[in-house]
């Protein structure tokens, strides 16, 4: 039996991506999350990791710490589990171009809009604000360019007339919970590389804005 695929995601709160990765981990998927690193000791999803069973680790900022310094403790904390894949679910901090590059290729970030739609944070408003027909999710390959990784995976939804910032993220939360398992285990099976900046899956490059989620 091939070893499976060890995963380490990297998060700052909740973990409800996390909780999908894991919940969505199994043999067939061919990975299993080895270990959650988050950078605040009271983010919930290191609760999700202990109830299932996983390793955690807590990589605290120090006070007048450069973002070079602090990266480089988390490379440390990194390399212990030995990744073959991380997953950002969540983890506010901007990485530096060092670490990313470090890992380039074995990376992956979900970001809740239709990139290259509303980099940055504050998506859902952004999308009302824009008078948007559609808003969504997007898994990508992350490079040191903020949000400007290959695309994978995408998934949409409708933005309502009506809509609350609160009411699409709830909307769009439900379709990262089930593209970003998929886009694991493609990577997993193999099936999902990124050579020179583009993302290729089954050996074929994938579009610009990756595939769509039916």
């Amino acid at each position: 039996m091939p070893q499976l695929c060890r995963v380490l995601a990297l998060i700052s709160g909740n973990g409800s991506n996390l909780q999908a990765i894991i919940d969505h981990s199994q043999p067939k998927a061919n990975y299993q999350v080895v270990g959650v690193i988050s950078n605040k000791e009271d983010a919930y999803g290191l609760t999700r990791a202990t109830d299932a069973g996983i390793a955690t680790q807590c990589v605290n900022s120090i006070s007048g710490e450069t973002r070079e310094a602090y990266d480089q403790r988390l490379i440390a904390a990194i390399d212990s589990y030995q990744p073959d894949l991380i997953v950002l679910a969540g983890f506010m901090r901007i990485l530096t171009n060092e670490l990313v590059e470090k890992y380039a290729g074995k990376m992956l970030n979900v970001h809740p809009s239709l990139l290259p739609r509303h980099t940055g944070l504050h998506t859902h408003q952004k999308a009302i604000d824009a008078g948007d027909s559609e808003h969504g999710a997007s898994v990508h390959f992350v490079i040191p360019e903020l949000d400007a990784g290959p695309v994978v995976l995408q998934a949409k939804v409708p933005v309502f007339e009506d809509d609350s910032a609160a009411l699409l993220a709830a909307r769009v939360h439900e379709q990262e919970h089930a593209i970003y398992p998929l886009v694991v285990k493609w990577f997993a099976l193999g099936r999902l590389v990124m050579r020179q900046r583009q993302a290729y899956l089954d050996g074929e490059l994938l579009p610009a804005s990756g595939y769509a989620a039916d």
